[in-house]
C-alpha cells in the first residue's frame, strides 16, 4: 500500500497578516504532487512548516492515519521527509562530500579518524544517481557555481542513509531554476525512479511545462488559502494560471509594439570584435539602441562572464569591446555611472542586501557622495514601487521579509532609478510565477522600445526564444554563432547549443 501523507489545517500569521490560512494538502506514495502559486501566496511558508523549520499557529500531520509531531527538522527527518528548499544554502568553508552527507554520520575508521575515501565514496555515489558531472569531494563548497550549488543540495536529499528507513516523501522547491535542460531531465528520471519506489513527492515550480510534464496531481495556493487541488490529467494550464492569479493571464510573451532595430539607426550602445577574455573567446557582436540580445548555451557555457564583461569585471586581454564607442568600464561603480544596469541571477547572495529595505537597495549603485539624501530617495523609491507594483510595508522593510517576486521587483528598481542604455539579464525571471513574470516581460519590452538595448543570458529556452531578436550561442566560453529567432524552435536552439546536428549549424546568421 502507498504511504498516504496528509497535512490539514496549515495556519501561520505575522501579526495582522495570514501569510497561510486553513490550507491543506494530501500527498500519496508513488505520486508527484505539483505545489504552485504566486510569489508570497505561501508555498516556501508551507514547505518550511512542514520541514519542522518554522513554528505554526496550527497544523494537523498524519501519515497512514498516525498524527506525526514536526516540532523540529530532526523530527521531519525521522518521519521520512527529505527537503530541496529555494535558497541554495550550503557551507562554503566545507568541502563538496561533507555538504552532501551533513546532518548524517561521518564514516569513521580505527582510532576515531574520519574515513575521507568512504565519505567521498557515499556523496560521489549521490551525485551518480542524478546523472550529474563528478565533482571534486575534497573541493570547498564556497567555490561552485549556482549550477553545481543546486546539484550539491539535490545530492544530500538523495544520498543513501545506510541502515536507515527510505525516505517517503521529497520536497523539491524549485529545483531545476539553474539548471540546463539536460540536467533537469536527468533530475526527472530521478523522480521518476523515486516515484516507482512508492515514494511522494510535493514539486514547487513556476514553470508549467514541467508541472505538466511530470506530476500527477496540483494543488494550487492563493493568499494563503488553498484554492484548486486536482489531477493534473483533468487540468489545463489556462486552469492552473486562473487559479494561481485569480485572473486570466495569456501564458505568453508581450508583443513587441513595432519594429526596433531599425528605428534608433546605427545607435550602437556596445560591441566586441575577436574579444577573447579568461573566461571567453572569439566574441563578434554588435548590439545596437532599442535590440534585445539574448545570450544562450548549456550551463555555465559564459553567459554571465559576457555580462560581467560589460559589468567591468572580465578584462578584455585580446581584441576591442566597447560600451557606446569607448572602451568598456574598468569596475562595476564605473559601468552603472555609464548607463549601465544589472540584475544578477541570485537576488539574495549577489543583489541584495537581504537585512535592508527598499530605498537602500534601490538606491545603493546611484550614491552621489558619502551622504544619503533620504528625503529625495523616499520620493523616488516610492514613485519606483508604484511603477513595478512591489508589495511591501514601507520603503524601510527589510527585503528578506518580501517574497521572491518582489525582491526581483526591488532589483529591477534599481536599474530603473536611472533610465538605463544597456540593462544587463542574468536569468532575471528565476523562481518568479507566471504572473509576476509577465510583468518583468512587459518590463523589458517598454525599455527596449525607449531605445535601452538589452543583453539577456537566460536558462529558459522559451524566455530566450520569446524576448530576443537574436541569440548568441556560446559553448565552453567561445561563441559559436548568432541566431535570428524567426522560426527558431526549442529543439533548433538546443541542436545549436551541442553543435551535434548540421542542421543547427544551417540557422547560423552571418555574426553582424
Amino acid at each position: 500500500m502507498p504511504d498516504i501523507i496528509k497535512f490539514s489545517g496549515l495556519t501561520k500569521r505575522y501579526g495582522a497578516a495570514c501569510v497561510l490560512d486553513d490550507a491543506s494538502l494530501l500527498l500519496v506514495g508513488g505520486r508527484v504532487h505539483a505545489l504552485m502559486g504566486e510569489n508570497g501566496a505561501g508555498k516556501s511558508t508551507l514547505i518550511k512548516m512542514i520541514a519542522g523549520v518554522l513554528r505554526p499557529d496550527q497544523m494537523t500531520a498524519r501519515k497512514n492515519g498516525q498524527d506525526l509531531a514536526l516540532r523540529s527538522q530532526a523530527d521531519a527527518m525521522a518521519a521520512g521527509f527529505r527537503f530541496i528548499h529555494q535558497e541554495m544554502n550550503i557551507v562554503p568553508q566545507l568541502s563538496v562530500a561533507e555538504n552532501i552527507l551533513l546532518g548524517l554520520p561521518t564514516p569513521t575508521r580505527w582510532g576515531g579518524l574520519v574515513d575521507w575515501p568512504e565519505m567521498a565514496r557515499r556523496a560521489a555515489n549521490a551525485l551518480h544517481q542524478l546523472g550529474a558531472p563528478a565533482l571534486n569531494m575534497r573541493r570547498a563548497a564556497g567555490s561552485l557555481s549556482p549550477v553545481e550549488r543546486m546539484l550539491v543540495k539535490l545530492a544530500a536529499a538523495f544520498v543513501s542513509h545506510e541502515g536507515a528507513q527510505a525516505p517517503c516523501l521529497y520536497v523539491l522547491d524549485e529545483p531545476t531554476a539553474v539548471l540546463s535542460q539536460t540536467e533537469a531531465e536527468a533530475l526527472f528520471a530521478v523522480i521518476a525512479r523515486l516515484k516507482s519506489q512508492g515514494a511522494a513527492i510535493l514539486y514547487v515550480s513556476h514553470r508549467l511545462n514541467e508541472v505538466m510534464q511530470i506530476c500527477d496531481d496540483v494543488t494550487v495556493l492563493r493568499n494563503g488559502r488553498a484554492v484548486m487541488t486536482a489531477p493534473l490529467a483533468n487540468t489545463s494550464k489556462d486552469d492552473i494560471i486562473l487559479a494561481m492569479t485569480g485572473r486570466a493571464v495569456d501564458d505568453a510573451f508581450p508583443p513587441r509594439p513595432k519594429p526596433v532595430v531599425w528605428d534608433f539607426g546605427d545607435d550602437v550602445i556596445c560591441s566586441a570584435q575577436y574579444v577573447a577574455t579568461k573566461s571567453l573567446s572569439d566574441l563578434n557582436f554588435t548590439l545596437r539602441a532599442g535590440e534585445i540580445l539574448g545570450i544562450g548555451g548549456l550551463a555555465a557555457a559564459g553567459q554571465t562572464a559576457l555580462l560581467r564583461l560589460f559589468l567591468g569585471l572580465e578584462r578584455p586581454h585580446k581584441g576591442m569591446a566597447k560600451l557606446m564607442r569607448t572602451a568598456v568600464p574598468q569596475s562595476p561603480s564605473a559601468a552603472w555611472a555609464r548607463g549601465v544596469a544589472y540584475i544578477p541571477q541570485e537576488r539574495r547572495t549577489e543583489g541584495l542586501m537581504m537585512a535592508m529595505g527598499t530605498r537602500p537597495n534601490a538606491m545603493l549603485p546611484h550614491y552621489k557622495g558619502i551622504f544619503a539624501r533620504l528625503r529625495n530617495e523616499r520620493v523616488q523609491t516610492a514613485d519606483l514601487t508604484a511603477r513595478l507594483g512591489i508589495t511591501a510595508a514601507g520603503p524601510e522593510q527589510p527585503v528578506w521579509q518580501l517574497s521572491g517576486g518582489n525582491q526581483q521587483k526591488v532589483i529591477f528598481a534599481r536599474a530603473l532609478a536611472q533610465p538605463p542604455r544597456l540593462l544587463l539579464l542574468d536569468d532575471p525571471t528565476r523562481g518568479v510565477d507566471v504572473g509576476a513574470k509577465y510583468e518583468i516581460y512587459s518590463l523589458i519590452r517598454a525599455l527596449s522600445a525607449k531605445g535601452c538595448a538589452v543583453l539577456l543570458a537566460s536558462s529558459d529556452l522559451p524566455e530566450l526564444l520569446g524576448l530576443s531578436d537574436r541569440i548568441l550561442v556560446l559553448q565552453s566560453g567561445r561563441q559559436t554563432g548568432i541566431l535570428k529567432t524567426d522560426g527558431l524552435e526549442p529543439s533548433d536552439l538546443l541542436r545549436a547549443f551541442y553543435a551535434a546536428q548540421p542542421a543547427a549549424k544551417s540557422l547560423i546568421s552571418e555574426l553582424i
